[in-house]
């Protein structure tokens, strides 16, 4: 979740942090069975359904892929563009948002694995003099603590989102291209919300100084790390970082901001260095399926990596919309209703909203694309379908 959309912002991810003592546990999902006839399953009818309900809450397009062993449903609902209409493209272009932070968080783990650097290691012993300034610490910060939310530093996004306040100004931002240590300033300009390990409060400040520590303990930038170790093994061949280009490669929908009920701007083309290693990647929903289907299978870590990362603590700031739901390292858990539950995590940046969810064994995976910036309704209704696909068969 990487936005800075005013209204979802100040609503959900920049809340006062809560739990001041955090609980840490291994949360085992167990895999809904899937295959044969099933007079209940899921199916094309029901994917149109729910991406049709999506629409209906007042995007202007969605599409969804589904995928269950075998077997892979895809659908779409409402247009590309409000204006010109078309059909949505199910293979096209979108940027994934903090998507990104899981393709950061499995680096990091790599190069644990690879004993080059260790979870418990100080932010200062990487980045020495950085994190810093305001009560902000990097030698009592470490690298397990920015992975899980739980350094308390204070969010640089939220300080960009109060820029937003008409077309104009956005427009201003919108080509605006920032350094990896301009956003850790910003940030650095605040106290933190609370002392490291104390609490819970989703900061995109984190994982751009997990960036700037993959660099530094790699010798090469986070993003060519990420598709030396990720996008190419996997064949990802739609996923890319685009640095300081404000180009969406084509095919791709038009994408939306809404400043308020009347006011729109498109911003489908718009430089996001400012999101850095905490949500810049572009990706289309073939190529993050099967992200998402190697981190449920544990293909790209090892047992002892991936049961780190599958270490969550209460994600406390998500509480009123996502009950129950907890943080690992770079991932998310979630319960379902009928009981489980998945892991995954979304995305956002002005104009796109991913959501997605995976089974423990990655088996099954969906991937939601909505080129709007979504509200509650929205969310609420993409988090629908996932729920339906986890809880019946295909």
């Amino acid at each position: 979740m990487t936005v800075f959309d005013a209204r979802w912002v100040s609503r959900r991810w920049f809340k006062a942090a809560a739990a001041a003592v955090m609980v840490v546990v291994t949360v085992s999902v167990g895999h809904v069975a899937w295959g044969g006839d099933a007079p209940h399953g899921y199916g094309q009818a029901q994917l149109q359904r729910d991406l049709d309900a999506i629409r209906d809450t007042g995007v202007s397009g969605v599409f969804a892929e589904v995928r269950s062993g075998q077997r892979r449903l895809s659908g779409t609902s409402g247009v590309a563009d409000f204006d010109a209409g078309g059909a949505v493209d199910p293979d096209g272009y979108f940027r994934m948002g903090s998507n990104t932070k899981t393709f950061v968080a499995v680096v990091v783990l790599q190069l644990v694995r690879e004993r080059r650097m260790s979870l418990d290691d100080p932010v200062e012993r990487w980045l020495p003099g950085v994190v810093t300034g305001n009560g902000n610490d990097g030698q009592a910060i470490t690298v397990r603590q920015l992975l899980q939310h739980t350094s308390g530093l204070h969010n640089y996004a939220e300080d960009l989102s109060q820029r937003i306040t008409s077309v104009a100004e956005y427009q201003k931002l919108r080509f605006e291209s920032f350094a990896p240590d301009q956003l850790v300033g910003i940030a650095m300009a605040h106290a933190p919300k609370f002392a490291p390990g104390q609490g819970f409060s989703y900061s995109n400040t984190n994982y751009v100084l997990l960036g700037m520590i993959i660099e530094r303990v790699s010798g090469r930038p986070w993003n060519v790390e990420v598709h030396n170790r990720i996008v190419r093994p996997l064949g990802l061949r739609h996923t890319i970082a685009p640095g300081d280009s404000a180009d969406l490669p084509d095919p791709h929908a038009s994408a939306y901001l809404f400043l308020d009920a009347q006011t729109r701007v498109e911003t489908a083309d718009a430089a996001v260095n400012w999101s850095d290693a905490a949500g810049a990647l572009v990706t289309n929903a073939d190529d993050l399926s099967r992200f998402w289907s190697a981190i449920g299978r544990g293909t790209l870590l090892r047992r002892a990596e991936q049961d780190e990362m599958r270490r969550t603590v209460p994600a406390t700031t998500f509480e009123e919309d996502q009950p129950g739901t907890r943080y690992g390292l770079g991932i998310q858990w979630t319960p379902l209703s009928c009981g489980g539950g998945y892991w995954f995590h979304d995305g956002d940046v002005p104009g796109f909203s991913t959501k997605n969810g995976v089974s423990a064994d990655g088996r099954t995976t969906v991937v939601i694309s909505i080129s709007t910036s979504a509200d509650t309704p929205t969310h609420d209704a993409a988090w629908k379908l996932i729920d339906n696909v986890m809880c019946r068969r295909l």
